[in-house]
């Protein structure tokens, strides 16, 4: 069975509601997935709260998640919150 994945670009006005709709449209046979963090500059509370339960719901289906394009200000945040070791990054 192949699948087939998408990148889904993370708008960073709406990240909270973005994360949020992703979590609820997951779907085992994705395979993985990819969020687009170029427009991202920074995160507040609501959204690592999203990116939390987006990652919980992600690993409970096996899928893994990877982020893109993540400048050195939110891969801080991630780290500080305990969220980078629980996604990829790639460029």
């Amino acid at each position: 069975m192949t699948t087939t994945a998408e990148w889904l670009k993370v708008d960073a006005e709406r990240m909270p509601e973005v994360l949020q709709d992703c979590d609820s449209k997951l779907d085992a046979s994705a395979g993985e997935v990819l969020l687009d963090f170029s427009a991202v500059r920074r995160v507040d509370p609501a959204a690592l709260q999203a990116l939390d339960r987006l990652l919980i719901r992600a690993s409970e289906k096996g899928l893994p998640v990877i982020l893109r394009a993540v400048n050195v200000e939110i891969y801080k945040v991630l780290k500080l919150a305990k969220l980078a070791p629980r996604v990829s990054f790639a460029n």
